[in-house]
């Protein structure tokens, strides 16, 4: 019995004197000391278990160098809850039930728990996609399908004019969208297209083209019916990294905003995917959280007549999954009233 009350105390002094510094990551009432994850669980989900600020993961979390990829976390393994020099670290007490070789563990990254609910965001990202407006205007474009079809499927040629390079096989077939448009300077950030598939373009490797002729692709796959004047771009690759983990912007946010919806929905809540007017020559990178808030509202003040604003409020977060050079694409993780486009993001 005493030892056990000696072991409590520890762990109650611990806790004291890790909120008690200002610069240590705040832990919520009663977290488990251990924690066996869960298939469906995410960085994210975990990381809100344990935290007041759950955008401060990788302060909590032990990235051990002696354990392969110790930034991932698969169903089975089990979490504890520990302290060192008075900061509370999580870091991996056991791991899974099956002990996986490098080999093995290398090829089953996609089993690893993700930051956020990829079902959320895989579809999505499979699907769109931010161009330079100017190079989406330049780019080769189908004139025609076989046999004049005006609309073709996988396994369908179809006929490309425009710039293309012989050593790029593979193009994306994309389709025009809005502007995104930063709503302080006016700047065009890019332009939201959708992605309708994909081409493999059939000429021979060392084919030179001029712009004006007519280069034979098939479709490879499709997210949709191909048509007439759809856009052929070089295939992205790599444009996400699936194993981010979630912290704070490395730099002041100034005039960020939510500039367009996923849907067009009017009410913007949970889980949605909205695109914000901040990119990479910004500093932002994937696994930024942003705090939203919403404008504060102008009123009369009753005694001096005059109209006044009131402090802007915080209503949410977002959590950037795709970054593109002057714009992102990020999912509402939380929303305490319903937001909207305009709304403002700021450092959390």
């Amino acid at each position: 019995m005493w030892v056990l009350a000696t072991a409590l105390l520890a762990v109650s002094v611990s806790l004291t004197a890790q909120q008690s510094r200002p610069d240590t990551v705040q832990l919520n009432d009663n977290v488990p000391m251990t924690y066996t994850v869960k298939s469906g669980d995410t960085l994210w989900g975990i990381s809100e278990i344990y935290l007041r600020e759950p955008w401060r993961w990788t302060e909590l979390w032990d990235s051990n160098p002696q354990i392969d990829n110790p930034h991932l976390i698969y169903p089975g393994d089990v979490l504890e809850l520990r302290w060192e020099d008075g900061r509370p670290v999580l870091g991996f007490a056991q791991r899974g039930p099956v002990k996986l070789s490098p080999k093995v563990r290398s090829t089953s990254l996609s089993s690893a728990i993700p930051p956020i609910p990829r079902d959320e965001i895989d579809p999505f990202l499979r699907a769109n996609r931010v161009v330079d407006a100017v190079i989406f205007d330049r780019s080769a474009y189908i004139i025609a399908g076989d046999a004049k079809r005006l609309i073709s499927g996988v396994g369908d040629r179809v006929y490309g004019r425009g710039p293309v390079d012989a050593t790029d096989r593979t193009y994306s077939i994309l389709r025009r969208g809005e502007l995104i448009v930063d709503p302080i300077t006016q700047e065009v950030l890019g332009l939201a297209a959708s992605e309708i598939g994909t081409a493999e373009l059939l000429a021979a490797a060392a084919t030179v083209f001029t712009d004006a002729d007519v280069k034979e692709l098939e479709v490879t796959s499709m997210n949709e019916e191909v048509r007439i004047a759809d856009r052929l771009l070089p295939q992205m690759e790599g444009i996400v990294d699936a194993f981010y983990q979630p912290k704070a912007p490395d730099f002041q946010i100034e005039n960020g905003f939510m500039v367009a919806v996923d849907g067009g929905v009017t009410q913007i809540g949970a889980l949605d995917i909205v695109t914000l007017n901040l990119g990479t020559r910004e500093g932002v990178v994937v696994g930024d959280v942003m705090a939203i808030y919403q404008a504060g509202e102008v009123v009369l003040d009753p005694v001096t007549e005059e109209m006044v604003t009131l402090p802007d409020v915080r209503s949410g977060l977002v959590m950037v999954f795709s970054v593109y050079d002057k714009a992102s694409y990020g999912l509402v993780l939380k929303a305490s009233r319903p937001l909207a486009v305009g709304d403002k993001v700021k450092n959390p």
